[in-house]
Parts: C-alpha cells; structure tokens; sequence
C-alpha cells in the first residue's frame, strides 16, 4: 500500500510537471496565439478542472460509491485546485482583468480558492484540536448534550435549596450559569484557544467554597464538573462549526463560479469566431 507521503510526493510532482508544461506552452506561443487560440482552449480547461474539483463535494456525500477513497479525492482536490491557479494566470495573460465580467470572475475564483485554503488549513488542524478538549461527540448531538447538562446543573441547584437548605449555590446559578449553561459560549475564544471563562468560572466557585459547609463544597464539587463538561462541548462546538460552516462560503461560490464561468465562455467563443468570421 502506497503510504501517504509517497502519494503527497507523487501528486507534487505531476502537479509541478503540468504546471511547468503549461507555463511552456505559454511561453513558446506568439501573443496573437495567446489572445486566441491559447485563450479558448485553457479558458475550457481550466472550467473542466473546475468542475472536476467541484465533484469532491458529490463523493462526500455518496460515500458508498467505488470511486476512489474520500482521502485520495481530498489529495487530488488540493493538488488540482494548486494546478488551476497556475492555469488561471495563464489564462488571464498574467495581468490585471479588466472588464465587469472579467472581475467578477476573478473576484469569484480569488474567493474559492482562498476558503479553499482557509478549509484546508482547518482540516489539518482542527481534529487534532479536538482531541485535547473532552469527549468527541458528533456535532448534531451537541443541543441534546448541552441540555443534559443543564437538567444535571439545575437539579443539583434544586438539590442545594431542598437538602442543604442554602441560596448561595442558587443566587451563583441565576447570576453567573444560566446563560452559560442555555447556549453556546465563548465562541471566539475557544477559536484562540482561551480559557478565561472557564477559570473565572471556576475561581469564583473557590471563592464561594470559603464560606461554605461540607454539604455545599460537595454541591459545588458537582458543579464545577458540570462547568469543565460544558466549556468543553463549546470547545467542541465552536471547532466543529467553523469545520461545518466554512463550506457555506465555499460551495455556493463554487457554484456561482462555475455559473459565470460557463456564460464567460460562450460570449467569448462566440466573440472569437463571430470576429474571425469578420476577417476571415
């Protein structure tokens, strides 16, 4: 079996081989070739590619299909992905678009492939962030689990008022963890990596235990555990998001580009003969 950084390897080199070949073809044709021929053919190319790196988002979604591991799909994808921005370049002549088309063009391509980048630097690093924090869970099931934590943090609340006959614990969950435990929290700074919130937290239930009796500190025991249970299914929720999310960008632009790009091509080839036909 082929390991994964001979396929890394592999799949540079015939991305650098193309890219080099098409950087030659290039350079060896003359600038009436460029502004035609040249111009047709890897304007098409480049939308085949394109369409090829948009069949990546089919296979996730028909996992069960013969067609190549969703791994060797993701190192195709980035590799060809790398390969359309030399092609692209080529394309535009290695210049400034000009033109409302050709802008938006660009601007849609510029857009996919930078949340294309952000996606890839965030499946490289976001499993390995959510190992450090808690229990994995799947992301779907995060509203019921923060639920239960809830139910959990209001009976013990209960629990205070009824056998240990105290409104401390109380007065501390409607002033500092209703709105914790209700919702999501501390999105952006789970995303950097902080845990202020959780330490303040926890640092004023330390504060409280000074004053408390053996009964309570055992409450607030519970308590604190129940805090550290749910900053770290906010943990996993604010990564698992971002995941989700980003792709809510990278689609629907990919679509748009794809789109554009299709109408681009047909003014263009029509444009292209319709003046031959004028000079020919």
């Amino acid at each position: 079996m082929i390991s994964f950084a001979v396929r890394r390897w592999t799949n540079l080199a015939v991305c650098t081989i193309l890219s080099g070949l098409g950087i030659l073809l290039y350079t060896l044709s003359s600038p009436a070739l460029r502004h035609s021929s040249f111009f047709i053919v890897s304007g098409w190319v480049l939308f085949g590619l394109l369409i090829v790196l948009a069949l990546y988002t089919v296979r996730k979604k028909l996992p069960f299909l013969p067609l190549f591991s969703s791994s060797q799909w993701l190192q195709f994808h980035v590799y060809a992905g790398l390969l359309s921005v030399v092609l692209f370049c080529l394309h535009i002549d290695v210049r400034v678009p000009s033109g409302g088309l050709e802008i938006a063009l660009t601007v849609l391509y510029l857009i996919v492939v930078g949340s294309g980048l952000v996606g890839l630097g965030l499946s490289r690093t976001i499993p390995g962030r959510l190992t450090t924090r808690g229990e994995q869970v799947l992301f779907e099931r995060i509203p019921a689990l923060r639920r239960q934590l809830r139910d959990a943090v209001e009976g013990v609340v209960r629990r205070a008022m009824t056998e240990a006959n105290s409104v401390t614990i109380a007065d501390f969950y409607a002033r500092r963890l209703v709105v914790f435990f209700a919702d999501p929290r501390h999105f952006w700074r789970h995303l950097v990596e902080s845990n202020r919130p959780r330490y303040r937290l926890l640092n004023e239930l330390v504060v409280l235990d000074r004053y408390a009796n053996t009964e309570e500190r055992k409450l607030m025991d519970e308590i604190a555990d129940l805090i550290r249970a749910k900053d770290d299914l906010d943990y996993q929720y604010a990564h698992q998001a971002v995941l989700k999310y980003w792709l809510f960008v990278h689609i629907p632009v990919t679509s748009s580009l794809l789109l554009v790009g299709f109408v681009h091509g047909l003014v263009m080839m029509v444009y292209y003969y319709a003046f031959r036909g004028g000079t020919g």
